[in-house]
């Protein structure tokens, strides 16, 4: 049995949305429950601002490549789990990433219900990681507000 499969996409699902696109909470459970990228989610979750660049990611997991990074965010994005934050061309600050990716409403609402990737927990837990100077000026750096 498949926990409920239809809901309405209504917590912004990044590329996927538009009337037609349903967030489907069995293939975002089945996507999100792979070890590496609950990894990265949790490292979202656990993110200051929620919202981490590929380059705070890849300092959370040095095990990982930056381009197999990018292929488990897409991968969470096809599922409406993470979106894509993007700061526009004309407010990029050379040198410094310009896309964060965040937890979608609708996998926040899945991830409550289910008592999966709690905040508070991974937040202290990412707190508690020593990072270097450069780390520390990405997080402190605003993020877009929508996709």
């Amino acid at each position: 049995m498949h926990p409920q499969t239809s809901q309405p996409n209504g917590g912004g699902g990044g590329e996927n949305v538009g009337p037609a696109m349903e967030f489907n909470t069995w293939k975002a459970l089945q996507k999100a429950t792979d070890k590496t990228r609950a990894n990265l989610i949790a490292d979202v979750i656990g993110h200051p601002k929620g919202a981490p660049s590929v380059d705070e990611l890849d300092y959370m997991n040095p095990s990982l490549e930056k381009d197999a990074i990018r292929n488990h965010l897409k991968t969470l994005q096809s599922v409406s789990v993470l979106e894509e934050l993007e700061i526009p061309p004309g407010e990029r600050t050379r040198g410094f990433p310009y896309k964060f990716y965040r937890l979608t409403d609708d996998a926040r609402e899945l991830f409550d219900r289910n008592d999966l990737f709690p905040r508070g927990p991974w937040r202290r837990q990412y707190e508690r990681v020593q990072k270097t100077g450069e780390i520390e000026e990405l997080e402190a750096m605003p993020r877009p507000s929508s996709g």
